[in-house]
């Protein structure tokens, strides 16, 4: 073959790799941005993008005009929604993946605007939302009509849906007022908002939204907008478009400000930097935040913060040259598989686990994801040798949230569902309403056995330090201990000369466990490890009871009459206290190995506390007091500690640092009182009157 014919080959073959990431990428777009059905992860897609736009970069005379690294969007739109067009283009945002990316980028910045490498630019940072970027356009601060981005100069006619997430008679309030303005935003779902309304389409029998944005984005773009209002939807605004007859402030941080005074709702974690340093120490500390924060973000967004000098920079076809999105780590990837488990937790729930082909997915490799149930099998349809999309997010098990049906093999089988424990043989039977499959072999599941002293000896039950899931795993297999009895039995020499165990440790882990026989009756309830009581429905036992007896004789109506004690957990405690063996061994633990803990200091009837009912939450940190000490304070006085604001709040104990709790607690315009205060207060008793009274109190 000559090099001519060599050459010709090679040419073709680019050009066929060129067309068919172009149809791949576009028919991505479609089922992304019109259908809200993604079928890949974000870190494929952008794989995608990324091999074809190097190689349009290295065969330039094969790329396409309206190839999607030229575009916005899909090239095609629903037939649902109107189209409208945009007064100013909508462009997208370059991506970067590394700090590399970042610096390249702020390199191009600097040389388009004549500037020396060693000049430091401003720059705003601001959360990137995973949501659904919308343009609304205001009339004499009157909101006129709104779009999606669409290709980037038209979009969806979703005017009636957006007045339902802005307020019907939304308008912009305040001074400056442009006489036409386009804002730019992201709509979006909070996570704690998705939860809720999963937990109602699956009731409704409906399917549930696999993330944040898929719901964020089905639930504006709906043909009817009551389906719109009552879905939870937010939204940030972040940019602006055409403006007439006014001028915006001079920089882009400035410009937020002039949103929030509008009125218009904008992101109160964006931050003015100077320079890429500045940038990437935002990106670090946002990625450090991202699990904490109740909305989806995949990754941040850096602007160059003059307004002047962006009009400079200008844009290309697709994206402005002045901003970046420095993704994060991806938290969804796609992968197959290799087999369908059960594993059987401390309780004898049964889990079925999907065994997967390793695969990188944020920052760590993941070959494990939870399928919760049953149900959660038959909803997915996943079997093994599918390909799904996994899901981990911070400390969340992985999971999978989409099984690609359309990638099925031949050779994948359905899962029977075990009838008998994998572990001991015994009969698993459907609990808690049939939600939950049970192993019933109790303690003669080694499973079951492992896990339940693995939860006696942690640190927020009896804390045993030293006592570790391996030395237990191994103490339970070599027939040491089988009950947590067993645990305050052991000897010296039963612990000597096991893996990092010397003499030292094996002394110090003795003196542990008798250290341990001093404990609280919430923790002693919460290390028991009874189905259904967690660490707050222990606390709320213990405060409910004054003894273990007492706690033993209640019958199902008094125990369901406690706040947060349902029917489920009510009669989980008859069930445990009416085994025989579970009676036995918290007997031997108390009379025999002498564990034991204060009685509940009961208040005079005649005479209450400052904080004798009321409800209070904890926020930041204190000088003087530990979290968990404050909260068994103010329990001792009285009060309900809660983790989270609402309405039924009485008062907010702020410290410093003190994050969105204190500022839901001033926008529900609930009483806060600081450390100060609090020992004031401990100190004056009722005669403590420098809080306002409310309503209820006077």
């Amino acid at each position: 073959m000559n090099a001519r014919a060599s050459a010709h080959d090679k040419d073709t073959q680019v050009l066929a790799r060129i067309r068919a990431l172009s149809i791949t990428i576009e028919q991505h777009n479609y089922r992304y941005y019109v259908l809200d059905d993604p079928q890949l992860p974000d870190a494929q897609y952008d794989q995608l993008m990324h091999d074809l736009r190097s190689l349009e970069q290295r065969y330039p005379q094969y790329a396409f005009e309206h190839s999607p690294t030229q575009t916005v969007g899909p090239t095609t739109r629903s037939s649902a929604f109107a189209p409208l067009a945009h007064l100013e283009p909508m462009f997208s945002i370059n991506d970067g993946f590394d700090d590399d990316d970042a610096e390249d980028f702020d390199r191009r910045v600097k040389a388009r605007l004549n500037l020396e490498e060693e000049q430091t630019l401003d720059y705003l940072c601001e959360p990137k939302l995973d949501g659904l970027a919308v343009n609304v356009l205001f009339e004499s601060g009157h909101m006129r009509h709104a779009a999606t981005r669409g290709d980037g100069k038209t979009g969806e006619d979703i005017t009636h849906n957006m007045r339902t997430v802005l307020g019907e008679q939304f308008t912009l309030k305040g001074k400056n007022i442009p006489d036409r303005l386009e804002v730019r935003g992201e709509v979006f779902i909070r996570r704690s908002d998705l939860a809720k309304l999963n937990k109602q389409q699956i009731k409704n029998g409906a399917k549930p939204f696999a993330n944040p944005r898929n719901a964020a984005a089905g639930s504006l773009r709906q043909i009817d907008p009551k389906i719109t209002a009552s879905r939870p939807l937010s939204v940030y605004f972040y940019g602006a478009g055409a403006v007439e007859n006014s001028e915006l402030p001079e920089q882009q941080s400035q410009l937020l400000t002039q949103f929030a005074q509008w009125g218009l709702p904008v992101t109160n974690l964006s931050k003015q930097v100077s320079g890429i340093k500045g940038c990437l120490a935002y990106h670090a500390a946002m990625l450090g935040k991202r699990d904490g924060i109740d909305f989806d973000m995949d990754g941040v967004v850096y602007k160059v913060n003059s307004r002047e000098q962006q009009l400079a920079l200008g844009h290309t076809a697709r994206a402005p040259r002045w901003c970046l999105a420095h993704k994060f780590p991806a938290q969804e990837e796609l992968t197959v598989v290799e087999a369908i488990e059960v594993q059987v937790g401390r309780t004898g729930a049964i889990t079925p686990v999907a065994r997967l082909k390793p695969v990188h997915v944020g920052g760590v490799i993941v070959s494990n994801a939870t399928l919760h149930n049953q149900d959660e099998i038959e909803r997915l349809n996943v079997r093994a040798d599918d390909t799904v999309i996994v899901r981990r997010a911070g400390d969340v098990i992985p999971e999978v949230v989409k099984v690609l049906h359309d990638r099925r093999p031949s050779s994948a089988k359905a899962f029977d569902f075990p009838v008998r424990c994998p572990v001991c043989n015994s009969p698993i039977k459907l609990t808690e309403g049939g939600a939950i499959a049970r192993c019933t072999g109790g303690l003669v599941c080694a499973a079951q056995r492992k896990g339940m002293l693995r939860h006696f000896v942690s640190r927020k039950a009896m804390d045993i330090d030293g006592l570790g899931e391996k030395l237990v795993d191994q103490l339970v297999d070599d027939e040491w201990i089988t009950t947590p009895v067993d645990i305050y039995t052991l000897q010296y020499e039963q612990l000597i000369g096991r893996e990092r165990m010397g003499e030292k440790s094996a002394s110090n882990l003795l003196a542990a466990i008798e250290k341990s026989k001093s404990t609280t009756f919430a923790r002693f309830l919460y290390a028991l490890g009874i189905p259904l009581v967690g660490e707050t429905t222990a606390q709320t036992l213990a405060q409910a009871y004054s003894s273990l007896e007492a706690l033993q004789q209640a019958d199902l109506e008094s125990l369901e009459e406690l706040e947060d004690i349902g029917p489920l957990v009510a009669q989980s405690l008859l069930d445990y206290f009416a085994e025989e063996g579970n009676q036995e061994m918290v007997q031997a633990l108390i009379n025999e190995q002498g564990i034991h803990w204060p009685e509940a200091a009961a208040l005079p009837t005649s005479e209450e506390t400052f904080f004798t009912g009321k409800t209070v939450v904890i926020t930041g940190t204190f000088s003087e007091y530990g979290r968990s000490q404050l909260k068994t304070l103010l329990q001792s006085q009285g009060a309900k500690v809660t983790g989270s604001v609402s309405k039924k709040t009485d008062l907010v104990l702020v410290g410093e640092n003190a994050g969105s709790k204190a500022d839901k607690a001033e926008k529900l315009e609930v009483s806060t009182i600081s450390e100060a205060q609090l020992a004031q207060i401990l100190e004056q008793g009722d005669s403590y009157d420098a809080l306002p009274v409310t309503d209820s109190e006077s």
